[in-house]
């Protein structure tokens, strides 16, 4: 068991839910999380959170994908006015979505306008599990799923979003 999961483990259940917020952003799934504790490995962890995240409802869902960023935009808000989970999802985004931002000017505003049309399409934000993906590869996903229709694409933007608190996951048990 790693020192971070010992110490989760050991929390009081609001700190617990506070705690590991930042790795998916729906306070309904921390809460589901904390209440599942304890956690020997971080296998029935993971596990558990993708059982938690797919029982969730679509508000759940929303709620969670506020917490990131448009795509090629890591920062957003007043980040002295945000709570610490707020921060910490804020410098992952940054982390993940580095490459994207290594890509040209071009580039750039086609995702600016991309994300502009999106939000106009859905009414929410673009939501891509963008670690390990190049720049080009994100704007064709985007373009992509303007095609979708409602029902599709939330469920799409929810496969991405667990994959993000998947890979956030293993960075908070990492710290």
């Amino acid at each position: 068991m790693t020192d971070r999961l010992t110490l989760w483990n050991a929390m009081a259940r609001d700190e617990a839910e506070r705690s590991i917020l930042p790795c998916c952003g729906s306070r309904a799934w921390a809460s589901g999380m904390a209440g599942r504790r304890p956690f020997a490995t971080a296998t029935p962890l993971l596990e558990a959170s993708r059982e938690v995240w797919r029982s969730l409802d679509a508000q759940d869902w929303l709620e969670a994908f506020r917490s990131h960023p448009r795509i090629g935009d890591s920062r957003f808000g007043d980040s002295r006015a945000a709570t610490s989970a707020a921060v910490k999802s804020q410098e992952w985004s940054a982390e993940e979505q580095r490459q994207v931002g290594e890509g040209g000017a071009t580039l750039k505003r086609a995702l600016a306008e991309g994300n502009r049309r999106y939000e106009e399409r859905f009414g929410r934000t673009f939501i891509v599990c963008a670690t390990g993906k190049l720049p080009d590869e994100i704007l064709q996903m985007l373009r992509r799923r303007l095609q979708n229709n409602e029902v599709a694409e939330l469920q799409e933007a929810a496969e991405e979003q667990q994959q993000i608190t998947q890979i956030r996951l293993r960075k908070w048990l990492e710290e």
